[in-house]
């Protein structure tokens, strides 16, 4: 994915959610536009939680198709309402298919992917998009995003990036009382999650999501700039500029990722958010890699996330998204910085929230 995409997306957030009109369910099903026929879902690689699913087999069904990727923040922290939606609407008539299109090489493989649909606990239909197939069909350029198909098979409505949930369950309830559904629920879900899944603090966001591979760098301050494809040792002087970084040590840095060579290299990122999450895995082996993160030179505390106790201890063990930082109190800009304590690691981009 492009960074502008899932900027696009904060961006969205940003701007403040989208409440739900108090109208009636007829008068917005008049406001519905028709974008088309349901596109194919034959291109899927491989489903999760369900045997393939047709267009024409969810004919009659209300349809609510998702596209995410288990390393996208943003995904994530949509989930909880995708989730809630499917299971509330299930016997009312609604089918949650949730498109998996990946960013990373990393998130095509279907162990990666059944580990996050279970960490997750996603219990809908997940088809594996590897290919982009359905994505193109739908002509889609971003995660997340959300296509609302009546029981004719036409969509009728989509949405992009995080936010906008009233909104969307509206349409659902709409879109489910259009198809003859009785009893349809006309309540909203009321959403609390937790650790990376919670609802990002968008008004203290000031840093954008940085890739660390060299196809889409962006700020990179390390003495000498980026060797392409090769082992180069890095060094990082001085203290960055907000929203700077660097890395220290040997990596060789690839259009995707940088991996670490040797043991004790590291990377610094001046940040201004609430959280910061890092993307990352082991190297090829699947050995197991510590780190250890500080904030302005000091153990994190209380302002730890998830994945880091309060001294900053953690271990990379598998491919995904690390949330490093999540702060308690009034929000100003840090240097944030992680040492790995073996060699092998690597690292993908940086997000916030």
């Amino acid at each position: 994915m492009r960074a502008s995409l899932r900027l696009f997306a904060l961006s969205l957030l940003a701007a403040g959610p989208i409440l739900a009109p108090a109208i009636s369910s007829p008068a917005m099903a008049q406001e519905l536009s028709d974008e088309g026929r349901m596109p194919s879902l034959s291109g899927a690689t491989h489903w999760f939680n369900s045997p393939p699913l047709t267009t024409q087999a969810l004919r009659g069904k209300v349809v609510l198709v998702d596209f995410w990727t288990y390393s996208c923040i943003n995904c994530l922290r949509e989930m909880p309402y995708i989730r809630a939606w499917a299971e509330k609407y299930k016997n009312s008539g609604l089918v949650v298919i949730g498109v998996h299109a990946p960013e990373f090489e990393f998130e095509k493989k279907t162990d990666n992917i059944q580990k996050a649909i279970s960490r997750f606990h996603v219990d809908f239909p997940v088809a594996v998009d590897n290919d982009r197939s359905i994505w193109n069909g739908f002509n889609n350029e971003y995660w997340p995003a959300a296509y609302f198909i009546d029981a004719q098979g036409r969509i009728r409505h989509h949405h992009f990036g995080e936010g906008g949930y009233a909104l969307s369950e509206r349409l659902i309830q709409t879109l489910l009382t259009e198809a003859g559904a009785k009893n349809v629920p006309t309540s909203l879900v009321d959403v609390s999650a937790s650790g990376e899944q919670a609802e990002a603090d968008m008004n203290n966001v000031g840093s954008p999501e940085t890739y660390i591979g060299y196809a889409r760098a962006r700020n990179f301050i390390s003495t000498g700039g980026t060797v392409q494809d090769s082992a180069n040792d890095y060094v990082l002087q001085g203290t960055p500029e907000l929203n700077q970084w660097g890395v220290t040590g040997n990596w060789t840095v690839t259009d995707e990722h940088a991996t670490l060579n040797a043991q004790d290299g590291g990377i610094t990122y001046r940040f201004h958010a609430r959280d910061l999450h890092l993307v990352m895995g082991p190297g090829p082996n699947g050995k197991p890699i510590r780190f250890r993160v500080t904030i302005d030179g000091r153990t994190p505390g209380m302002q730890h996330g998830t994945d880091i106790d309060e001294q900053g201890n953690g271990t990379v063990t598998s491919q995904r998204l690390y949330q490093l930082v999540r702060q308690t109190g009034p929000i100003t800009d840090h240097t944030f910085h992680i040492e790995f304590l073996d060699p092998g690691v690597q690292a993908f981009a940086f997000t916030f929230g």
